[in-house]
């Protein structure tokens, strides 16, 4: 049965929502400034005269920087103007003015205010005026270069706004971003904006922003890039590469992004032979030349020295992580922090470790006992992550891109974060980036195993630049006693994965571990809860130092940490299950081994099986505080080490000297 038709009376009068009148503000202050500066300019902006309505749509350019005008003007409904009124514009000008105003707006909005901008439909306008743009650049009557200045400003401000526009909307929504990516008109205003001679520099940066965001694991995006015949978009970033300042830089950014996607690398190089390591020299290079103290050039909105550093330690940063995919598909890489541990013998399952019920601890524990000698060294080495099968390239050459990350962006990432040590916001942002870059490449060269001689080559290339990133990098860190959370959080991940590579090198400056036993107990004080629990703070300082006193540590060292890591857990329930977590399986590592020196040094004549033997049904305890459907990988790996804890103790009980 059809529903009934309300209000049928008023058929054809339906009022328009979006003209409703808006209540002022009961702010006295924001009211004010509505009666004073946003009614008369927004009068103005509808005006028939294109006069007023030019001036109008300037001035509410100006004033939309200003975060109490801003919401004034939403709360006034400008977007509704602009869409239905400024962008169809006769006026060149007064269109202008309205792109800007609505860049300004995604700009300083959130990402929810985009959304609402490609549900009503944005991206239709956006194309509309890219075919413009086009049509202007590329019409030969009259020609680009023919119109006024004032044309030719008004279409590069235009051109810029709608880049940054498309940008916006293609980080806020994976719907935008598709439809971005699928837009022909979109693509040719973009590759055109590339290829054209005419374009300005700051079009030209925020074009290969755009390309930037919307090329990261985006194959259709990308592969309209290498498809392009008619403006030939591949070509010119090949050359853009090799120039300097932010075009390399960006360059770099949308060729590594192409490089990612289609799974270039240096096992299988894509178009033209090329991988990363093609792009490094020139990142390298513009880490060297590029100071934060350099004037800005070509207006206020082109790139600016943080812009141009930031994007280079961006795109190294990425490199470095991707730099996985050239270790070789088949290679066995070594275990990581965040795995869990490998075996035929599985950790329990969640649903066999219910509240309430022990029974299948003590199961697990009966079964235990009975394995004979093998079986319990080979499930010895399941708790230690002992793995002879290793299987990955040999030589540092058979890796360009970790060599030209070695030889020419380490130091220069050094270099820089030395030079930056200011304590202002610019600088501590740049020092962050270049520790974060380091620490991408560290962690990927800590997965390659070196264990027993495997992979010499590599490590022999590594260790010195690992020892300058230690030296100048994490040391003075340390020392300056920073209380910047985030440069503290971000400096321990780079140390804990040098740690990984350098057993049995001498690296330390001094009591580093000292102070991240410090830095530990100052990481309980402060409101930081990531959403990671094993990205924490005091996870990353257990990490460290459990590599740090790894066989051959001096037996000194190896106590300090050994009675730290053995308190930490001893302190549960108080102690986050993350960090009891780490630190059980950095004790598993460091005294698996009974032939280590520090073993019987260390383990047996300090009696730490005893203090180990009383913490188990602690953990057990903690199992059940973690909810398995909120936390599935820290109950899973909580399991994991406390099924590794039974087995650890049977097996030092029976080793014992």
């Amino acid at each position: 049965m059809a529903k009934s038709r309300r209000n049928r009376a008023k058929g054809g009068q339906r009022s328009d929502p979006i003209a409703k009148p808006v209540k002022p503000p009961s702010d006295p202050e924001l009211a004010a400034i509505r009666e004073k500066s946003i009614l008369p300019v927004l009068k103005d902006l509808q005006s028939p005269d294109p006069k007023s309505r030019t001036a109008a749509a300037g001035a509410v350019a100006n004033i939309v920087q200003d975060t109490k005008c801003r919401k004034l003007l939403l709360r006034e409904q400008i977007v509704h103007i602009l869409l239905t009124e400024t962008l169809t514009d006769a006026s060149l000008e007064s269109r202008a003015a309205g792109w800007e105003i609505l860049r300004v707006l995604t700009a300083e909005e959130e990402a929810d205010f985009c959304v609402h901008l490609y549900r009503i439909d944005i991206l239709t306008a956006v194309q509309h005026a890219s075919t413009k743009i086009v049509e202007a650049l590329v019409s030969p009557n009259p020609a680009f270069s023919k119109r006024t200045k004032a044309e030719q400003t008004f279409v590069w401000c235009i051109a810029e706004a709608l880049t940054e526009i498309i940008a916006a909307l293609a980080a806020a929504q994976d719907e935008a971003l598709d439809a971005s990516s699928q837009s022909q008109d979109i693509l040719r205003f973009l590759f055109t904006l590339i290829s054209n001679d005419a374009t300005t520099a700051s079009a030209l940066k925020s074009a290969l922003s755009c390309m930037i965001t919307l090329s990261e694991d985006n194959r259709q995006f990308v592969e309209a890039i290498l498809g392009d015949s008619a403006n030939q978009c591949y070509k010119h970033l090949t050359t853009f590469k090799n120039s300097e300042g932010f075009k390399a830089v960006f360059a770099c950014g949308v060729l590594h992004n192409v490089l990612s996607v289609m799974g270039w690398n240096d096992q299988n190089p894509g178009r033209d032979n090329v991988c990363d390591a093609f792009l490094i020299p020139a990142l390298s290079q513009t880490l060297e030349r590029t100071s934060l103290n350099d004037n800005m050039a070509n207006g206020h909105n082109s790139a600016s020295p943080v812009d141009i550093l930031q994007t280079a330690l961006e795109v190294l940063a990425s490199i470095g992580t991707t730099l996985q995919n050239s270790l070789g598909k088949g290679n066995r890489a070594k275990e990581g922090p965040k795995e869990g541990l490998d075996g035929k013998d599985d950790a329990m399952d969640a649903d066999e470790l219910s509240d309430g019920d022990d029974g299948d601890d003590d199961k697990l524990a009966d079964e235990d006992d009975e394995m004979d000698e093998d079986e319990m060294e080979a499930d010895m080495d399941l708790v230690t992550g002992v793995d002879d099968d290793a299987d990955e390239p040999s030589g540092i050459d058979d890796l360009p891109t970790l060599k030209e990350l070695i030889q020419r962006a380490i130091p220069q990432a050094v270099k820089l974060f030395r030079a930056t040590q200011g304590e202002d916001e610019l600088s501590t942002l740049i020092r962050t980036h270049a520790l974060t870059a380091l620490s991408n490449i560290a962690w990927t060269v800590s997965c390659i195993d070196f264990s027993e001689g495997a992979n010499a080559a590599i490590l022999q290339a590594w260790t010195p630049a690992a020892k300058l990133i230690w030296n100048d990098a994490v040391a003075p860190v340390l020392t300056s006693n920073t209380s910047d959370v985030g440069l503290a959080s971000v400096v321990t991940s780079l140390a804990w994965a040098i740690a990984r590579t350098l057993h049995g090198q001498s690296f330390l400056s001094g009591d580093e571990h000292k102070k991240f036993i410090s830095l530990y107990h100052a990481s309980k004080s402060l409101d930081v809860n990531p959403e990671d629990p094993f990205q924490s703070l005091g996870v990353k300082c257990i990490g460290v130092l459990g590599q740090l006193a790894l066989d051959p540590a001096p037996v000194t060292l190896n106590r300090e940490v050994g009675v730290f890591l053995v308190t930490v857990v001893a302190a549960l329930p108080e102690t986050p299950a993350a960090e009891s977590v780490e630190a059980l399986n950095q004790l598993f590592d460091i005294y698996g081994d009974e032939k280590s020196a520090n073993d019987k040094e260390v383990f047996w004549k300090d009696n730490f099986l005893q203090h180990i033997e009383a913490t188990a049904p602690k953990v057990k305890a903690m199992i059940k505080t973690v909810d398995k459907r909120k936390s599935t990988e820290l109950r899973v790996r909580a399991e994991e080490a406390s099924l590794n804890l039974s087995r650890f103790i049977q097996y030092k009980q029976k080793h014992q000297p």
